[in-house]
């Protein structure tokens, strides 16, 4: 597979910093082999399976169980590599750059309650930041993840991120009730407390991508899940 890096979006160092994140999680997920590495190219293998997002709608509740299992351990295992600061990474040597994330004011009251819970967590761990069923690889008989794919926003951040992003728009009961049992399994903690950080952590990315409603339908869903959120006053509205 060849990834090209080119653009304003993308950093000059994307290829080797994605090369070197493929590297530092082999062994502990399903990730490609790098081949090699250049300037805005990035060549890797090939990996097995069925993207999720197209697999979903075929499943029936202990399909979806199964499934949600499978990308709870992905997300469980992510939040337990540890990294000691919080921010961005800069270059191949995955050198991190420090960042200060704040919400928007349209939250009201609800970001200052989102940020007091955050705190609660004070670990730092890898982000994939962009876990969702689109870039994952599923065997489709065994319902086992066989590719996490598009590392392109990975950073160093809440441990709870990828979780959010998991469960924020695929809400099937069986599927949220499989990663959040897999998830706890793995990180020890409650599925009603990680189900809230979760949502909290969440609202950081969600309300970016609702910030660029009109771009294409996935933001303007969020907007839509913002709304709801803000009327509610309630991370948890849909």
């Amino acid at each position: 597979m060849v990834r090209i890096f080119a653009g304003l979006r993308h950093s000059p160092h994307a290829a080797e910093i994605q090369a070197a994140l493929l590297r530092l999680v082999r062994g502990l997920l399903p990730v490609p082999d790098v081949l090699e590495v250049r300037p805005e190219l990035l060549v890797t293998t090939f990996l097995p399976g069925v993207r999720a997002d197209l697999l979903l709608p075929t499943l029936d509740d202990e399909g979806l169980r199964r499934v949600g299992e499978s990308f709870g351990r992905v997300a469980g295992t992510l939040a337990g590599m540890p990294l000691l600061a919080r921010g961005v990474f800069a270059d191949g040597e995955l050198r991190i750059e420090r960042y200060d994330l704040e919400l928007p004011d349209s939250l009201g009251e609800l970001a200052a309650r989102a940020d007091t819970l955050l705190d609660q967590e004070r670990r730092t761990s890898l982000v994939h930041s962009d876990l969702n069923p689109k870039n994952l690889l599923v065997d489709p008989d065994t319902l086992a993840v066989t590719g996490v794919l598009d590392w392109e926003f990975a950073h160093a951040g809440h441990p709870f991120t990828d979780l959010g992003n998991l469960l924020r728009f695929d809400r099937e009961p069986a599927y949220v009730e499989g990663v959040l049992s897999a998830y706890c399994a793995l990180r020890g903690t409650s599925p009603e407390r990680s189900l809230d950080l979760a949502r909290a952590a969440d609202l950081y990315a969600l309300t970016e991508l609702a910030s660029r409603a009109g771009d294409n339908p996935v933001a303007d869903r969020a907007a839509t899940r913002v709304d709801a959120i803000v009327a509610a006053q309630d991370w948890h509205a849909t």
